[in-house]
């Protein structure tokens, strides 16, 4: 298989430096138990297909996106009980973000994008302080799971190992799904706290506790084709930011209100 220009490990400096891109987007991921049935780099593994499918569409559309390589490592802090749940905490991620920023800052890349896929990340408070740190750049960041949510594919949606993520796992990687006689309901246990069950209060869950198999959301109902659709339908998506955000001036991004 040729390079793929807009995935920069796979490009090659002789491509690179005849290339003016225009955005960089940094795949975000995590490793982590997915129920009994999905492996542990399943947020990585589903994180960097999108990214590329995404990367392509946009880039066949004429727009110069950089997809950079995936960060393999999430905030875990309510799973520190379960082996290999490999935490990175949020403020261990805004380093590495600082240092990835001011690299594509000092060679004149100003849109950045984090693709993220894991539900324990959260960038947004990072990105609001990197922002006052480097006022010329534009920072954002999108998570797939929010992009396209699926309610006309999908039978039972859940947020964790659930038939989303089943589904587009037997699309990408079906050899890393166990047979589904080895899946695991991926049922949750509720809190005995009113106020979060109405998800007006917050706490961190304890995941080992929250959940029976380290599912949370039914995967019963997830097949390979409906994995393909969503995968499709979230990289379309995805790509029309990144087609719209290559094209616009950073300088001008607000419509004047009549």
């Amino acid at each position: 298989m040729s390079p793929r220009p807009w995935i920069i490990a796979e490009t090659n400096w002789k491509h690179v430096q005849q290339t003016r891109y225009e955005v960089a987007v940094l795949p975000w991921g995590a490793t982590e138990a997915h129920n009994w049935h999905l492996p542990y780099a399943t947020d990585s593994l589903q994180n960097d297909a999108i990214a590329a499918e995404a990367g392509r569409i946009a880039w066949e559309a004429g727009a110069k996106v950089a997809i950079l390589p995936n960060v393999p490592f999430g905030v875990q802090t309510g799973q520190l009980d379960i082996p290999f749940c490999i935490n990175m905490n949020p403020s261990t991620q805004l380093a590495v973000l600082e240092d990835i920023i001011s690299s594509l800052e000092g060679v004149g890349l100003m849109k950045f994008v984090i693709m993220n896929g894991h539900g324990g990340n959260d960038f947004r408070q990072m990105l609001r302080e990197l922002q006052a740190r480097h006022p010329k750049m534009f920072l954002s960041t999108v998570s797939w799971f929010q992009a396209v949510k699926g309610d006309d594919i999908f039978q039972i949606i859940g947020d964790h190992a659930d038939e989303r993520e089943t589904s587009l796992m037997m699309h990408l990687h079906p050899q890393l799904v166990l047979p589904k006689g080895e899946w695991g309901p991926g049922t949750d246990n509720r809190w005995k706290l009113k106020a979060i069950n109405e998800k007006w209060a917050w706490a961190q869950r304890a995941w080992t506790k929250a959940t029976n198999d380290t599912g949370s959301g039914d995967p019963q109902h997830s097949t390979a084709d409906k994995g393909k659709r969503y995968f499709e339908a979230i990289g379309a998506k995805i790509a029309t930011y990144l087609v719209e955000l290559a094209a616009v001036d950073i300088a001008e991004l607000y419509e004047k209100s009549k």
